[in-house]
């Protein structure tokens, strides 16, 4: 019967390696789902953001912004960072009051997208840095999802004027 507690052992060292492997490959499953969601979203909020801006453009601000607010819809997926890049530098340009609706949808806009673009970033490294562990990478088990990708973009946060916040 000496042999027997060998097998048993075997029997449960597999078992613990096949459970912590599911595990592993689930939340890596889990973690690129989460991601790819934030990009979603985060992509939405671009749009918010870019359409307030426009409204905001068409009633007050003129052709500049307007031109870059535009660009930012329109952009194709590898020129998006630029546009938007360009639509934060315009938008930063100008003197937002926050007691005009047009310029508070811009202003709320731009900490939604704020937040979305922090929640992405945190996930993307999150889903980088269980992909890149060498047991995933040795067993491949992310490899039906492409790498989760960085949004690099200019904080969006708009600064509301002084006399405005302590009022």
């Amino acid at each position: 019967m000496p042999g027997m507690w060998w097998v048993v052992g075997a029997v449960l060292v597999v078992g613990l390696v096949g459970a912590y492997l599911i595990w592993t490959a689930g939340r890596v499953e889990r973690l690129q789902a989460r991601a790819e969601s934030a990009a979603r979203a985060l992509d939405a909020h671009l749009l918010r953001r870019a359409a307030a801006a426009a409204v905001l453009a068409e009633q007050r601000y003129g052709v500049e912004l307007y031109a870059a607010a535009r660009i930012a819809l329109d952009a194709p997926p590898e020129e998006r960072e630029a546009a938007e890049n360009d639509l934060t530098r315009q938008l930063r340009g100008v003197q937002l009051d926050p007691a005009d609706p047009a310029c508070e949808a811009v202003i709320a806009a731009s900490r939604r997208l704020a937040l979305a673009r922090q929640v992405h970033t945190d996930l993307v490294r999150d889903a980088r840095s269980a992909r890149g562990r060498p047991l995933v990478r040795l067993l491949r088990m992310g490899r039906r999802h492409q790498w989760p990708r960085y949004f690099d973009v200019d904080d969006p946060t708009l600064a509301v004027p002084a006399d405005v916040t302590t009022g």
